[in-house]
């Protein structure tokens, strides 16, 4: 009916659909339902005996041809990833893990209880200069300086009424030798918190790395046209503190939810990462195999989507395993972790052999190689795939 050829057996030589009656019942479509999911069943089961029992082989099968026995592989990942990524992400969920993030806990943020201190402080204020000195106390405290305050700055007499940052920031534009160290040093001490009695700006702002203190855009922007062009920032410094002006006014004093909803988010991303790393690798085995002609592109993406299955599996019996060692803490269990780990490692030297069919010494050479390669290039897509978070939180 699709193709109008002329049919001869059960199923279509062109375009594969079986001979139904177009009109199907109600029974015979329950009765396809329950086929195609015991199929499945049956079919991922026994492709998974093979995958665990003989590293290599099942790649090996798909390249000769015989891929009517198994799962296709493409479909396996597609299932296997999206079980193993629901159960990782409920075993290491960031709310559910103990990152020394929570706030208004037991443990609650230093920073808020002296806050809550500084306020009793100021209400027993008798005058101006005591909340002065209380501004200075808690000021100093919060940038964590411990020594002597007073006779570090040189200040023992006048301390009380000058804030610190004045102190420092007029010795540093004494040694300024440029216009250009001039105008870093008064960018850098814009960024440094007021401790005099006047209420801080922008008290508790986020830090993406370039110290940006800047309340808006637009604020920003002026600031960036009354610098000379030499000195302005680039594009990408430039989004970075459009970003972090974004997070500072959605978290304002918040930074660990900001921690707490950037490492949840980037946990997220692991799957794409996996998907975009698979190509990759493929790449690399091409270069590590590049006289085996017989190997195309796409045949060690094969393998290595086989891998990737075999990977899944593994983590979640090891997963499983380290659970069940939090409960009981048996020597057997971590034992029997360990060689399951020990046995990955077996296991893609295993199949690197068998799927290649190169001896032991070429092999574990290139297993090194391979490995290292992936090892630079995976910190180099965390890196990206981190950044990328930080604009999406």
């Amino acid at each position: 009916m699709n193709c109008n050829a002329d049919l001869n057996g059960r199923f279509c030589h062109l375009c594969g659909q079986e001979n139904l009656v177009p009109k199907e019942s109600v029974w015979g479509l329950i009765s396809h339902f329950f086929y195609d999911i015991t199929h499945f069943d049956g079919k991922f089961f026994s492709t998974v005996k093979y995958l665990i029992a003989k590293p290599g082989f099942l790649p090996k099968e798909y390249l000769r041809g015989r891929r009517a026995s198994y799962l296709n592989p493409i479909r396996m990942y597609v299932f296997s990833s999206a079980i193993f990524f629901a159960i990782f992400f409920s075993m290491f969920s960031v709310k559910n893990m103990n990152l020394g993030l929570e706030v208004g806990s037991n443990g609650a943020d230093s920073t808020n209880s002296n806050k809550q201190k500084k306020q009793v402080a100021l209400q027993k204020a008798k005058n101006v200069e005591d909340s002065i000195k209380v501004e200075a106390y808690f000021g100093a405290l919060e940038h964590g300086y411990k020594g002597d305050i007073k006779k570090d700055l040189g200040m023992e007499n006048d301390f009380d009424k000058v804030d610190s940052s004045i102190i420092n920031k007029q010795l540093a534009l004494r040694n300024a030798k440029t216009l250009e160290d001039s105008i870093r040093i008064e960018t850098s001490y814009a960024t440094i918190p007021s401790i005099d009695n006047k209420k801080p700006k922008n008290q508790g702002q986020l830090n993406l790395g370039f110290g940006s203190k800047f309340d808006t855009k637009k604020q920003y922007d002026s600031f960036q046209n009354a610098m000379p062009v030499s000195l302005r920032d680039n594009w990408f410094k430039g989004r970075i503190i459009y970003r972090n002006i974004e997070l500072t006014n959605k978290y304002k004093d918040q930074p660990k939810q900001f921690l707490k909803d950037l490492l949840d988010k980037f946990i997220h991303t692991f799957p794409y990462l996996l998907f975009v790393s698979l190509p990759l690798y493929a790449l690399f085995l091409k270069l590590l195999y590049i006289r085996r002609n017989q190997y195309y592109y796409v045949n060690h993406g094969i393998f290595l989507i086989y891998l990737y299955i075999f990977t899944f599996l593994l983590l979640l019996v090891y997963f499983s395993l380290m659970e069940l060692y939090k409960v009981w803490e048996t020597g057997w269990i971590w034992f029997l972790a360990t060689a399951i780990f020990l046995y990955g490692i077996y296991y893609t030297l295993k199949s690197m052999r068998n799927f290649y069919g190169q001896g032991w010494g070429k092999t574990i050479l290139k297993f090194f190689l391979f490995n290292i390669m992936a090892f630079i290039s995976l910190i180099i897509l965390f890196s990206l795939f981190f950044i990328l978070t930080v604009f999406r939180v």
